[in-house]
């Protein structure tokens, strides 16, 4: 079976690159944009960041921003309508992993749309047709929406988070400027770099990793390693390479996958609306303790991109223990709690059902039973 890389058409990467954003859309023809972001970021100047951009340069624009954080069913059909009334040709996504996949759904349905409900997007949908042409500017340093082929949605009725992977929905363009994740409070820039550094091992230990997915997950976890702990005390350089450091995680877990830490916190944030990169920072440590028998020699790589050191003069229970508790260690440093607030026993059989449902949960290398799922989440309750 072939191996499969799917990335954007064209990115860029670097302070500044924003300013890129004109020539892209009249090279490309665009008559006017949709810009999809929230009003939070419109309130605190990012979007204007973007929006000046256009303005100054004479390009039309309709503004949606009423994206929410974890976005639903109803949400994506309010943008999907604003979108057809806007007259726009591309959408410019302005945010975290909200607004992207919020983008992402309204440009899949608008081309799509026998997809109008939304729901019948879950999984792996057999749409014919490209999403809208969407430049992806993200905020958080962590989702890689922008390179990603994923998106997820909430189902209120239901109280469930639902994973949608197509190929079609992947932005043409990616535009990474760090100067957008600046203004990150240090909570969500501690949880952003954590929820892409679950996905970088998640990545590297899933059962559709290889050799050029590894390549890019490994110097995702050295960045990530390096420099998280910086970017949470506002450095600006480390600010970069955190930028840099999710997007590159975002182009190998989008092609391969991801794990049951990711099907878990898919849950909590369904249930408790606990923010995504706390729910996967708190399960990471633990799904990798639940893994590391079932991961072979990879966890000796992984405690060496964490920076351990003497990995090789290790055991291989040494540099396993080690690899997990350097990765403990890192969310303790930049403030992850150990455990999900308002998580409670009366719970867990549903979060269990749920988990084992999710679309993340077959990649995982050790196959879990419910009696598995049950104990990891049990794990993580409130002291």
């Amino acid at each position: 079976m072939a191996n499969r890389i799917v990335l954007n058409t064209v990115s860029y990467h670097g302070k500044g690159a924003i300013e890129e954003i004109p020539n892209i859309i009249k090279t490309a023809g665009y008559k006017k944009i949709f810009v999809s972001t929230d009003n939070g970021l419109v309130k605190a100047g990012v979007a204007s960041l973007v929006t000046d951009l256009l303005e100054k340069n004479d390009i039309p624009y309709a503004l949606f921003s009423d994206v929410k954080p974890n976005p639903t069913v109803e949400n994506v059909q309010a943008g999907v309508k604003a979108f057809k009334e806007s007259g726009a040709d591309a959408i410019v996504a302005i945010g975290g992993g909200s607004a992207q996949d919020t983008a992402k759904a309204i440009g899949i349905i608008i081309t799509n749309p026998e997809f109008a409900d939304v729901k019948s997007l879950e999984g792996v949908a057999p749409t014919k047709n490209h999403a809208v042409p969407t430049i992806a500017v993200p905020t958080t340093a962590g989702t890689a929406a922008e390179v990603t082929i994923n998106y997820v949605i909430t189902d209120t009725e239901k109280e469930r988070k639902f994973v949608c992977v197509d190929e079609h929905d992947i932005p043409t363009y990616a535009v990474v400027d760090p100067q957008m994740m600046m203004s990150m409070p240090e909570a969500l820039t501690a949880s952003t770099g954590m929820d892409a550094l679950t996905h970088a091992i998640e990545g590297y230990t899933t059962k559709a990793a290889w050799e050029m997915t590894d390549m890019f997950h490994l110097e995702a976890i050295k960045l990530i390693a390096q420099n998280l702990r910086d970017a949470v005390k506002k450095e600006p350089k480390a600010k970069e390479n955190m930028a840099l450091a999710q997007y590159i995680a975002g182009m190998g877990f989008s092609n391969v996958g991801l794990g049951i830490a990711h099907s878990i916190a898919h849950t909590f944030s369904a249930h408790y609306d606990t923010p995504h990169g706390v729910a996967c920072a708190v399960m990471l440590p633990v799904v990798m303790e639940f893994n590391k028998d079932y991961t072979g020699e990879k966890f000796r790589e992984i405690a060496r991109a964490m920076g351990v050191q003497g990995v090789d003069d290790m055991t291989q229970e040494e540099y396993r223990q080690a690899a997990i508790d350097a990765v403990r260690q890192l969310g303790k440093d930049v403030g992850i709690p150990d455990s999900i607030k308002g998580l409670k026993e009366e719970d867990v059989e549903q979060l269990a059902k749920d988990s084992a449902a999710d679309a993340c949960a077959p990649g995982n290398p050790r196959d879990p039973s419910m009696d598995d799922f049950r104990a990891l989440i049990r794990k993580v309750m409130p002291h």
